[in-house]
């Protein structure tokens, strides 16, 4: 059984000794544990820093692609150097190495596909009142769209198995905590969390405002949802919209009804009434042609899942 702890970093020189030294290299039921260091394009001596602490494989991007293709790009290295399970966790030690034999547990135990850290976000003190409240809201709103449990989505540190590993793929282009865990849910996968200890970090180089952040998390959630869920998109705003049609139809019809000085006063009404009825249709289509794609999409996944498996094993044999 390997486990590989993948660290995504970016100018991470000054933390990286600490955190990489707070890895355990010995977990009961793990044989083997190996450190991987994705370098986002570090301008700094991030990769010579990782080497000399100890790390054990590097992936180094030539120049910045963010957060969620450095993810990804450690989930394919870990894969394809064996692992059996993979933790995620952040370079800056927000995440104490010390919690990684718990946080695997569940998984060991047959018990998850993945597993989030929970900061218990509503009581991390140097977390401002505005942060915990929209790191709160958005945690429900992923619980939702899911189907899952987990009490802090945008927590970084979390583990996968190599099966879902295999089945998870990222597009958006922002972070993969919200994606991941959403793809894993619709994917009917066992996903866990439990509480952990967090440490107060420096701020964040993602989020360079709380706006900023509530905007880029609301767009990735109605991206993925829409992606996973279109019929029920597509179905409720053609719903809405045909809804509006035919009162603002039903309201012309009235006036329509009290003689020809208000219908002209109130032909706007009927322009309208045609116009959103018309979208409603349009819309209600497009629902039927989105869900159509989104089946494929699902076939497609599945054979991506099947040819990356093969390749990895095709690989181990030879």
């Amino acid at each position: 059984m390997k486990l590989i702890v993948q660290i995504p970093c970016l100018n991470e020189e000054t933390t990286l000794p600490e955190t990489l030294k707070a890895v355990p290299r010995s977990i009961p039921g793990i044989d083997v544990v190996e450190v991987l260091i994705v370098d986002d394009g570090s301008t700094d001596r991030t990769a010579e820093v990782a080497r000399a602490n100890g790390a054990d494989h590097i992936v180094r991007f030539t120049r910045r692609k963010g957060l969620a293709a450095g993810f990804m790009a450690g989930l394919d290295a870990s894969l394809r150097l064996g692992a059996d399970v993979i933790v995620n966790t952040d370079a800056d030690h927000q995440y104490p190495g010390h919690e990684i034999p718990r946080l695997v547990a569940p998984i060991l135990a047959g018990q998850a596909d993945m597993v989030v850290g929970d900061r218990g976000v509503d009581e991390v003190a140097h977390f401002s009142w505005t942060k915990r409240r929209l790191q709160g809201a958005g945690s429900w709103v992923v619980r939702k769209v899911s189907g899952t449990g987990v009490a802090d989505a945008t927590s970084g540190f979390r583990a996968l198995t190599r099966e879902a590993a295999l089945r998870i793929n990222i597009v958006s282009e922002f972070t993969y905590t919200l994606e991941s865990i959403i793809q894993a849910g619709k994917k009917r996968m066992a996903v866990a969390h439990l509480p952990i200890a967090a440490r107060e970090t420096r701020p964040s180089r993602l989020v360079t405002s709380t706006w900023d952040y509530v905007k880029r998390s609301a767009a990735t959630i109605l991206r993925i949802y829409a992606m996973y869920e279109p019929f029920k998109v597509f179905v409720l705003t053609g719903t809405l919209l045909l809804t509006a049609g035919v009162a603002l139809g039903l309201r012309y019809a009235w006036f329509w009804a009290q003689g020809e000085v208000a219908r002209a006063a109130h032909l706007q009404s009927a322009i309208l009434s045609v116009l959103l009825l018309i979208l409603g249709f349009q819309t209600l289509q497009w629902g039927v042609v989105a869900d159509l794609i989104a089946n494929n999409r699902k076939l497609i996944e599945d054979l991506l899942y099947r040819i990356r498996k093969m390749e990895l094993e095709d690989r181990g044999r030879g």
